[in-house]
């Protein structure tokens, strides 16, 4: 890659999300190129490799030969062990949430990126929203908040096209969701630093209560499997200054995706590693999710 180039970037995966974010996404932004595919599923790749005018990689190995940077869309297992590979051959990486299945795995993530120097984001979409950022800062400015409270309800396990995600149903709402809004938690009154409290019923719906560093709590209320349309997803905050709400913008995912993408190619022409959503931010939300679930399995 030289200077003025756009950015060769090869995505791994074929599933729903990589058909609806990520390819158009990359496919579409100024300053990136969605040079390859590769999924485990070749027949899936070629199908959308065909539709955004992308190569098909024949394996992971042929991929990495052809790209400047990767991005994921699979399962945390199967990510966690491809983009350590990547970072090592040098390649910059776009990271789904969680970026890991644990803690460890999450570990090995994070020093292969630092290790090789590559730029890294976590794919926290509500966080590369104008509202979300707007708010944000406007709670940093004012400061004095102590407490803050969070649901997100959906059926997205019981229809539609992430219905049948093995992971999902396996590792659940905690999994699928809960980086979302533990970021936007953790982001606006600052670092978690104990899960208090974690429960989850048989049926995956979640209550958590967690503490932040400077004494504020919060509690969060998590399903991806109650017949709830249109999804709830509200989050607020309250203090000295009255009480905050996240006013949610029906904005579809591929557009906060390319904000992501602007972000992401910034910090590759400027030699920029770090990032409020990089690497290390994942592995900062691995360790509450994996003291989450270790609290409600006692």
């Amino acid at each position: 890659m030289t200077s003025g180039d756009p950015l060769r970037v090869g995505l791994v995966g074929a599933g729903p999300w990589a058909k609806s974010v990520h390819a158009p996404g990359l496919a579409n932004h100024p300053g990136v190129t969605l040079t390859a595919v590769w999924a485990r599923r070749a027949e899936a790749a070629r199908e959308l490799a065909d539709v955004h005018c992308a190569a098909v990689a024949d394996s992971f190995e042929e991929l990495l030969g052809q790209v400047d940077a990767v991005a994921f869309a699979v399962p945390p297992v199967v990510q966690a062990e491809l983009a350590v590979r990547a970072a090592e051959a040098g390649k910059h990486v776009i990271l789904e949430k969680p970026i890991a299945p644990d803690v460890p795995a999450a570990e090995r993530l994070v020093e292969a990126v630092t290790g090789a120097g590559v730029a890294s984001l976590v794919v926290l979409t509500l966080r590369y929203a104008t509202e979300t950022r707007e708010w944000l800062a406007a709670l940093a400015a004012d400061g004095g908040w102590t407490g803050g409270t969070a649901r997100w309800l959906s059926g997205a396990l019981l229809a539609g096209p992430y219905s049948a995600s093995p992971w999902r149903h396996e590792d659940g709402a905690l999994a699928d969701v809960g980086p979302h809004i533990i970021d936007l938690l953790d982001a606006a009154l600052g670092p978690i630093v104990e899960v208090v409290a974690a429960h989850r019923t048989p049926r995956d719906l979640w209550q958590l209560v967690f503490a932040h560093e400077g004494g504020a709590t919060s509690t969060a209320t998590l399903s991806i499997n109650l017949p709830v349309q249109p999804t709830v997803a509200d989050l607020a905050v309250f203090g000295e200054h009255g009480f905050r709400s996240l006013a949610r913008q029906p904005v579809p995912g591929v557009e906060r995706y390319t904000s992501l993408l602007d972000d992401f190619a910034a910090m590759i022409a400027t030699g920029t590693t770090e990032h409020p959503c990089d690497v290390r931010r994942g592995l900062h939300l691995q360790r509450i999710l994996d003291s989450a679930l270790s609290l409600a399995m006692r």
